[in-house]
């Protein structure tokens, strides 16, 4: 594993989500800073998946799929002997 720097950060949640998240890091053997680290970098995540989607959307709608742009492959394809 690489190393990192920590920084401490301050936030401000609420007591139901703290409860919750602190249940949740002790079901896992992790503490709640952990958790919370993993569930960021989740999130960021997919963020950066549906950035992508929405970009590859927009590309889609600018540029239609053509039916010759995929035509002809099931001529070349090989399903094996049943």
């Amino acid at each position: 594993m690489i190393a990192r720097s920590m920084r401490t950060v301050q936030m401000t949640l609420d007591e139901a989500l703290v409860r919750e998240v602190d249940r949740v890091a002790r079901e896992q053997g992790t503490s709640r800073s952990a958790f919370t680290r993993e569930a960021l970098r989740d999130a960021l995540r997919r963020l950066a998946v549906h950035r992508e989607e929405k970009r590859h959307r927009k590309g889609y709608e600018l540029h239609p799929v053509t039916d010759e742009e995929f035509g002809g492959w099931e001529a070349v394809q090989e399903w094996g002997d049943p």
